[in-house]
């Protein structure tokens, strides 16, 4: 699996993070410490787009723990678990993914 993970954080930190997300409903996800980050739909593979109303929404996975976040490279689909529209995010997409996570954890004045 690849990942983009930002480790070595406090536990205080952590759960500011934590804590952030959580109260993001657009986020949130059956299982605590688990988030799902949307993919803008301009961000998604034409496959992902043709699909986005049978499998979407188009989500990344967002982990928390108790010293790190860890983003799931990986774009699933929320509407059905197996599909050949899930694969592993454009550089695009990528991008945006990290960016809007460094961003999220910046405003919360934690370095990155």
């Amino acid at each position: 699996m690849r990942w983009y993970v930002i480790d070595e954080l406090t536990r205080e930190d952590a759960s500011r993070i934590d804590q952030a997300l959580s109260a993001r409903e657009d986020m949130k996800s059956p299982l605590e410490g688990l988030y799902y980050l949307s993919v803008p739909h301009e961000l998604l593979s034409e496959e992902q787009k043709a699909h986005a109303d049978e499998c979407g929404p188009h989500v990344m996975g967002l982990e928390t723990d108790t010293d790190f976040v860890r983003l799931e490279l990986l774009v699933r689909a929320r509407g059905r678990m197996r599909c050949s529209c899930v694969h592993y995010a454009s550089p695009e997409a990528r991008a945006w993914a990290i960016n809007y996570v460094d961003a999220f954890i910046r405003e919360l004045d934690i370095p990155v």
